[in-house]
């Protein structure tokens, strides 16, 4: 039978603390089932700690909202166990185009090089995403999902936090060591710890179209600058699933909201774009503005904040969904190691510190594009359609034009887990420590295979360089030494094409085209030390079992 994924419902359940409150404390209670939250419950789950997942409705998001899903985030949902799930229904893209009114300006391509599993971006509407996160989830043993349950009271306190739920069969309370609180922009959580979110609210509205049609328009980003269709604003036209369009207008401070969404104000809009004749349906409409903001502190206590409720930008730049998993991505490893005794609950800090960091950056990146879509002076506008003009012809200027920075990873270049490269160890490309690690084609036993792939969530993961002329094998058992330390160790060794190795103990990984030495920018010896959200902390030139030990303890802020 077929699953309606926009309309899609979950069944509630009567949640066992009703009648018989727990003994002990949940170790983790996630508040929020948008792809935050179950993203952050999911990788709990799979790395052994018991959650909770709580959300006050019993349904997927309505509308398509989010639909641009990053490569990193792919990666992401890899490790989460629905990365495929999403590709196949998704729509791949590298591509985008902007024009000035009706001439094309330029083109730029986001995955310019071969050799990633992943494309630069999907799309993919948001309903579908939490449906397949949500359908993975229930098959985790660790994971317990509660629907329509809301959280109407949070108490802090010395060992745990204490949440006040609310659900069809009444109130009951529940306990947990520390809680996520991914319960979107408006965040009941935040607010009922008083505390604010600061930053700037742009005077624009925009007007969201989904439209089911067939149209001829390849699968790229298209964004317009003052076309002839819709004079004097900025158009935006992406393709999703199910011969599904999603069309932005912008629209200015000035026009009403709920008049705007009326089918006889949006249809007039989409047929300027598509031609008097064309056929579509309206399957979504929405009238919004944004805000570039976040909290001052992502950590509270015991009470954590991940995605939206932390922060939030504009949607140009896909920068919300793939921020808030990224989120996820950092903190459940960090969570775990804390739970279970083997990091100080002070590498909690560095969730906030990091992420901080990162949103920061995407609100700068957001502002930024914001200002320069929408130019709120004769001055700025002149600016805008100067560098557009000059665009077309001059690559300095494609720099400076901007209709919008797409999603990127953070490079947590200063973060405090990392250890700084030894002076004599240089090394060039983008795999700095504190930089996520890059994708490359590679065999394993004999199958074609991907490098991020043998990086194991949950585990740190160190990778040894092995070349011609080394004993592969006595350079595996070197590396499966540091297995048996207090934190196991997921251990590759990477050979050149052809070689051998026959250790036990660690992963063989043959650089089948070169193209993981490459990115790695590795020599024979070189070893790489990477976290468990497959970020890198340490690389040296050479392999030396002391070094990696204090790295980890550093890592781990037991150092």
């Amino acid at each position: 039978m077929s699953v309606n994924y926009a309309t899609l419902r979950f069944d509630y359940e009567r949640a066992p603390d009703h009648d018989a409150p727990a003994s002990s404390p949940y170790p983790v209670a996630v508040i929020g089932a948008g792809p935050v939250g179950l993203a952050t419950a999911i990788d709990l789950a799979q790395q052994g700690v018991r959650t909770v997942l709580l959300d006050n409705d019993d349904t997927v998001s309505s509308g398509s909202r989010a639909i641009c899903f990053a490569k990193r985030t792919l990666e992401i949902f890899d490790r989460l166990g629905c990365g495929e799930r999403m590709m196949e229904k998704g729509v791949s893209w590298n591509v985008g185009k902007v024009f000035l009114q009706d001439e094309l300006v330029y083109t730029f391509n986001l995955l310019p090089e071969t050799g990633h599993a992943r494309p630069a971006f999907i799309n993919l509407q948001q309903y579908y995403v939490e449906a397949f996160l949500a359908e993975r989830a229930m098959t985790l043993d660790n994971l317990h999902l509660r629907w329509k349950s809301n959280v109407i009271g949070v108490t802090q306190h010395d060992d745990h936090v204490e949440l006040q739920v609310e659900t069809p069969d009444g109130i009951y309370p529940l306990k947990a060591q520390y809680v996520v609180a991914a319960d979107g922009a408006r965040s009941p959580v935040r607010h009922a710890l008083n505390l604010d979110s600061h930053g700037r609210t742009f005077k624009d509205r925009f007007l969201i179209a989904d439209v089911k049609m067939k149209a001829p328009f390849p699968t790229e980003r298209w964004f317009w600058f003052d076309p002839p269709f819709h004079r004097n604003q900025s158009v935006l036209l992406h393709r999703q699933p199910d011969n599904v369009w999603r069309i932005d207008f912008q629209l200015g401070w000035d026009a009403d909201p709920v008049a705007e969404k009326a089918p006889e104000r949006v249809i007039p809009r989409v047929k300027a774009l598509l031609g008097e004749d064309a056929e579509f349906e309206l399957e979504w409409v929405s009238v919004y503005t944004f805000s570039c903001l976040r909290m001052e502190h992502f950590r509270h206590g015991r009470v954590i904040f991940a995605g939206d409720s932390a922060h939030g930008v504009s949607p140009f730049g896909a920068r919300g969904a793939n921020s808030g998993v990224q989120d996820a991505d950092n903190l459940a490893w960090k969570l775990r190691l804390v739970l279970n005794g083997d990091a100080p609950h002070t590498l909690l800090d560095t969730y906030a510190s990091e992420r901080e960091y990162a949103a920061d950056e995407n609100i700068l990146n957001s502002t930024r594009a914001t200002d320069f879509i929408t130019p709120k002076s004769a001055v700025s506008r002149l600016f805008r359609d100067a560098t557009l003009n000059l665009a077309k012809d001059c690559p300095f200027a494609r720099r400076v034009a901007n209709s919008g920075r797409l999603s990127v990873p953070a490079v947590l270049r200063d973060s405090p887990l990392n250890t700084p490269d030894r002076a004599d160890d240089a090394f060039t490309g983008a795999m700095v420590p504190g930089a996520p690690c890059a994708d490359a084609p590679v065999r394993v036993d004999g199958r074609d295979a991907w490098m991020l792939a043998q990086t194991h969530g949950g585990a740190f993961t160190g990778i040894y360089f092995c070349g011609l002329g080394q004993d592969p094998d006595a350079c595996a058992k070197s590396l499966a030494a540091l297995s048996d330390g207090p934190l196991p160790l997921n251990a590759l060794i990477v050979v050149p094409k052809g070689m051998s190795c026959a250790a036990k103990g660690v992963t063989v990984v043959e650089d089948v085209e070169g193209m993981v030495a490459h990115r790695f920018d590795a020599q024979p010896g070189t070893f790489y030390l990477l976290r468990p959200d497959q970020h890198v902390c340490a690389r040296w030139r050479t392999f030396d079992a002391a070094a990696v030990a204090a790295a980890l303890k550093r890592a781990t802020c037991n150092g």
